[in-house]
């Protein structure tokens, strides 16, 4: 795929603010002023409810209002997610003790992945409640259905396919504080990342 996150990197220095990002092919939409985007025109994230690793129950009123980043995992994942995880920390640690900057990691296994393994996986992982970092389960198609036609997770390519299909994604997206996408990242690549954090304390900026 094109590293969207790294490709729109020059265009954002110039316009020294972020994209929106309102269909699923990911088409950047640029404006003057984030304020003028038109509600009737943009993406948001819907409503959601699920159940975090401490089994407190997380909502979309939990981010309202706060810079949040989505990312899907599997605790038994032995491919992308080690390395998402490793970079995602570093997110984490740059805005530890932000309570206005919240990640989200829903897991894309969620009848595999309770609430005691979530625990078990961030205290194996040395993630703990300081970083506002929530891993999420709950009931497999409305992990599914949100992340693909919610967070776009899987781009056009996935936008059309139900929850009998695997998700499985190396993406990381930005939500701002209104619950509209701002960045699109991959998150097994460093320098994606380091853009990430940069992309973050902009968005906060505005």
């Amino acid at each position: 795929m094109v590293l969207l996150g790294w490709s729109c990197a020059n265009q954002q220095k110039k316009s020294a603010s972020l994209p929106f990002y309102n269909t699923p092919d990911f088409t950047p939409v640029f404006l003057a002023n984030h304020t003028a985007a038109r509600p009737a025109e943009t993406h948001y994230i819907p409503a959601f409810e699920f159940t975090n690793q401490y089994g407190e129950r997380i909502t979309n009123q939990t981010v309202q209002g706060k810079v949040h980043v989505a990312s899907f995992i599997f605790t038994r994942c032995g491919s992308i997610c080690p390395k998402m995880i490793h970079h995602l920390k570093q997110v984490a640690t740059a805005f530890e003790n932000d309570t206005s900057t919240v990640l989200l990691s829903y897991s894309v296994t969620p009848w595999i992945d309770s609430v005691p393994r979530l625990k078990f996986f961030t205290e194996e992982n040395k993630i703990g409640q300081s970083y506002n970092w929530h891993f999420l389960t709950g009931d497999k198609a409305s992990i599914y259905t949100l992340a693909r036609k919610g967070y776009f997770a899987e781009e056009d390519l996935g936008f059309t396919k139900d929850s009998t299909e695997f998700l499985h994604t190396e993406h990381v997206l930005l939500v701002d504080q209104k619950s509209r996408i701002r960045g699109i990242y991959n998150g097994t690549l460093q320098l994606e990342i380091e853009q990430l954090i940069k992309d973050i304390q902009l968005l906060k900026q505005q």
